[in-house]
């Protein structure tokens, strides 16, 4: 099994259904979150949840996932930065955390043995909403297993 990364700045502040970065599923694989860590870029606290998607909506500019080891084939799963139009987002939040007012405050979110299922196909997903108050740009990271 190979381990990937994908990581950035959001380009959006998010809102409760505009996610701030996103990972989906793949035409022909799935994967296994295993880590994901948000940290503020600004000096304005704000809160941040996981939540899980079965449509896409209309995702932003698509990211450069990046295996841990050389040689690593290509990912089925797909990184995203914000999302203009708001996907199909499934009742409950799995994390929710509240980030500090401070440039490189944070949270680092791990899925134990079994990780955080990514079911196969293009829309299903997950990522990190603004459950209440502004949204700010942020730092963030997912790994995942395939």
């Amino acid at each position: 099994m190979a381990r990937y990364s994908v990581g950035g700045r959001s380009t959006g502040a998010g809102s409760s259904t505009l996610p701030l970065f996103s990972l989906y599923g793949g035409a022909s694989g799935a994967g296994k979150i295993r880590e994901i860590g948000v940290f503020n870029t600004t000096a304005v606290a704000l809160a941040i949840s996981l939540q899980r998607f079965t449509a896409t909506g209309t995702q932003g500019a698509a990211l450069t996932e990046i295996g841990y080891e050389p040689d690593t084939p290509v990912s089925n799963c797909q990184g995203f930065n914000t999302h203009t139009v708001t996907p199909t987002i499934t009742a409950g939040v799995i994390r929710q955390a509240s980030i500090g007012a401070a440039i490189g405050a944070g949270v680092i979110w791990t899925f134990g043995d079994t990780g955080l299922i990514v079911k196969l196909g293009t829309g299903n997903g997950y990522g990190i909403l603004i459950p209440a108050g502004t949204g700010q740009i942020v730092d963030f990271y997912i790994d995942w297993d395939e």
